[in-house]
């Protein structure tokens, strides 16, 4: 069966030329031009992924990337971004894009992140892992299931995003080492990974936010020019 992609594009060139290339590689591709009925669709139908610009008529795309994450849907979603709009960039993966792509872009680096997410999120789901409550990881105040992707502090759940439970598991099995940026975008996102650095940076602020609003023993320092080191202090 075919990938299924949902691009939600109010500009018509550049819609087509989305719909033209991925038929092309195969994918089974719907384009809609409003924010709003993007959204529906997507809480309707069954996806692989979503294509999301940001400027879109009725509910732009960041409205409607928030919605979907609060609705449950987990369907991966790069989005469209201006040229050197970072804070396009940020705001985005803050809000639970995947990746995202600079306009304008070649149909080479189109063609390889959607192909990069969808292996990626495929190999993320092919071997669900089953629940244990016997393996679990205790650091400072935090117990750490790997198996269900949780960080519990007395009893209460830290919502986690995925990539920002993976960036912690990798850390603490690392406490007071420096590991840099490259190499928790090796691990946590995959040697294929085509995104910049600034993406490793957001989820470590994001998950660093988190960490300090519920407990203070567990922290994560920045190591400037290099990377980031989990660190343990007495409250």
């Amino acid at each position: 069966m075919p990938h299924k992609i949902l691009v939600i594009e109010d500009e018509p060139t550049l819609s087509r030329l989305l719909s033209y290339n991925l038929s092309q590689e195969g994918y089974e591709v719907k384009v809609v031009e409003h924010g709003g009925e993007g959204l529906q669709e997507a809480l309707q139908a069954v996806y692989d992924l979503i294509i999301l610009d940001i400027m879109l008529p009725g509910m732009n795309g960041f409205e409607v990337l928030t919605k979907l994450r609060q609705k449950g849907n987990r369907t991966p979603v790069i989005i469209l971004t201006a040229r050197n709009a970072e804070d396009e960039v940020v705001q985005g993966l803050k809000h639970g894009a995947d990746d995202y792509i600079t306009k304008p872009f070649g149909v080479a680096e189109l063609l390889a992140r959607v192909s990069a997410v969808l292996r990626r999120t495929s190999t993320d789901t092919a071997e669900p892992a089953k629940p244990s409550d016997d393996k679990v990881i205790t650091i400072g105040e935090l117990n750490i299931y790997p198996e269900k992707y949780e960080v519990v502090l007395g009893g209460e759940v830290i919502p986690l995003r995925p990539k920002e439970f993976e960036v912690l598991l990798y850390l603490v099995q690392r406490p007071g080492m420096v590991i840099t940026r490259d190499d928790l975008m090796n691990v946590v996102w995959g040697f294929d990974y085509i995104g910049g650095q600034r993406t490793v940076d957001v989820h470590v602020s994001s998950l660093r936010k988190k960490l300090e609003m519920n407990q203070q023993t567990v922290q994560i320092d920045s190591i400037r020019g290099v990377g980031y080191k989990l660190v343990l202090s007495k409250k």
